[in-house]
């Protein structure tokens, strides 16, 4: 049997029953990155030794005969834009290549104390700028599905961990659609949080009103439970959300009877692939079969959040990576002969041509004289867009779309093009600037490769995305199939 095809609560069964050893579980992951990670190329970082000692812990709690949550002993991959402390975290960049933090996210210490095996960190997107992987300062991460394919952007490495069974579960995170994309041409499941409900203490920041951090899963049960352990709310992160946290596990009934779900006209748009909306259709039709009521919805201001977002999320970036100066720490260049042409060669040395594309970007938005005409009046049609889902969601429980208009596309297909690759994230941007949460579930497939569901809902509304997105996963099997590597 291989373990690391399973998922996680088909292990934590296995171990509750002494069927397997989470040391078992864990060089079985191994075993499978030293098979296929040359081909993948998912992983920044490994860290086998700390991970087969916590294996050990864990198995040495069964045997005394405690009981275990439903994490326990099961690997995990994290992106690498969340601090691990005393284990390298890059973002992928030439400008934290030596960066060891001595403190961990939020995030991983939650992971941790629920006895989670963290076996290492992801490739991405040059700090978490991009839709392919392809901005990565060392190398690109490739789809399992078909390695000539980008598995998205910019949480490439941690979904392609999963598709590929490299890792049971993985955290990325998601700022324009960096989780829902990826999870989407690579066939898993991901799900972008509410803003506030997942603490970002620990996060290397990209675009602090955007960025969430949420997990990546091989089904929706497995989604739910992670789910379970990484939210609440944090006093270290001054915009974490105070609510009660439920056992969204509980939530997952397979009943959608007189679900109310809102189909967006301006997401089913020209230029989308043909086969992807007819898979979307297909699963509203599925959606309406199993009892949900499934009717037009409009938001009017979509078409303007393109534009919004990249007007917002550089200047935020370039507020953010300002202070990448090569002086407290990350590269520095070592010959200039002055403070000022240290500052000017680290910045230009250190950072990648997107990141440094998104600061221009931004620190032009934020300047003065084109703040009012630029940043301030992205900001007020950001509260139109949120107003769109408001009015919205007081009719419908749920609103549904395709995730990405495309299928995978093939390495160097887009990326001489900016304005073509930014618009691959062009259904899952509103929900960042809205704060809303919102699902990517498989749905079907295009010339052999995975196409995704986006279940979009009312803030703090996933438990009600679960039970949607598990209702409809348990009655295709999508989720079950796996690329032939």
């Amino acid at each position: 049997m291989q373990l690391n095809s399973l998922t996680a609560h088909e292990l934590h069964d296995k171990l509750v029953n002494k069927e397997v050893s989470s040391v078992e579980i864990t060089e079985d992951v191994f075993k499978r990155i030293d098979q296929v990670d040359d081909k993948v190329k998912a992983f920044v970082t490994l860290t086998k030794e700390q991970a087969l000692a916590k294996a050990a812990e864990v198995d040495a709690r069964i045997s005394g005969g405690d009981k275990i949550g439903p994490l326990e002993g099961i690997p995990v991959v994290i992106k690498d834009n969340m601090c691990t402390e005393g284990v390298l975290t890059t973002c992928s960049s030439k400008m934290l290549h030596n960066f060891v933090p001595p403190y961990s996210a939020t995030v991983v210490e939650k992971l941790q104390a629920a006895g989670a095996v963290i076996v290492g960190k992801a490739n991405m997107d040059e700090f978490a700028m991009g839709s392919s992987t392809e901005n990565s300062r060392f190398f690109s991460t490739r789809n399992p599905w078909d390695t000539d394919c980008v598995p998205g952007g910019s949480s490439g490495g941690s979904a392609a961990s999963v598709a590929a069974d490299e890792t049971i579960y993985s955290l990325g995170s998601d700022t324009g659609g960096s989780i829902r994309q990826p999870a989407s041409f690579c066939g898993v499941v991901g799900l972008k949080p509410t803003y506030g409900t997942v603490s970002r203490y620990g996060l290397i920041a990209y675009a602090s009103s955007l960025d969430q951090i949420g997990p990546f899963a091989k089904d929706v049960r497995d989604c739910a439970q992670i789910f379970n352990v990484i939210a609440g709310h944090d006093p270290k992160d001054s915009t974490s959300a105070e609510f009660e946290v439920p056992d969204y596990t509980s939530i997952l009934t397979g009943d959608v009877k007189g679900l109310r779900i809102g189909i967006p006209k301006e997401y089913f748009i020209e230029g989308t692939d043909p086969k992807v909306l007819q898979l979307v259709q297909d699963a509203i039709n599925k959606f309406e079969a199993m009892g949900a009521v499934c009717e037009e919805a409009t938001l009017p201001h979509t078409e303007y959040a393109l534009p919004v977002y990249y007007l917002i999320a550089p200047a935020e970036a370039s507020s953010n990576l300002a202070r990448y100066d090569g002086v407290r720490y990350g590269y520095r260049d070592e010959t200039a002969e002055d403070m000022i042409t240290m500052f000017k060669r680290t910045r230009s040395e250190g950072f990648g041509t997107e990141v440094k594309r998104r600061i221009m970007l931004g620190t032009y938005a934020l300047s003065s004289g084109y703040y009012d005409a630029y940043y301030l009046k992205a900001l007020k049609v950001r509260t139109l867009i949120r107003q769109d889902f408001d009015r919205a969601f007081e009719k419908f429980d749920l609103l549904i779309s395709p995730t990405s208009p495309t299928p995978a596309f093939r390495f160097g297909e887009k990326a001489d093009d900016p304005i073509q690759m930014y618009l691959s994230d062009v259904f899952t941007i509103s929900l960042n600037l809205a704060g809303i949460p919102g699902i990517s579930i498989p749905c079907g497939f295009s010339n052999g490769l995975p196409v995704g569901l986006q279940l979009m809902g009312k803030p703090f509304g996933e438990g009600t995305l679960f039970k949607a997105a598990h209702a409809f996963e348990q009655s295709t099997g999508y989720y079950k199939m796996k690329p032939n590597l």
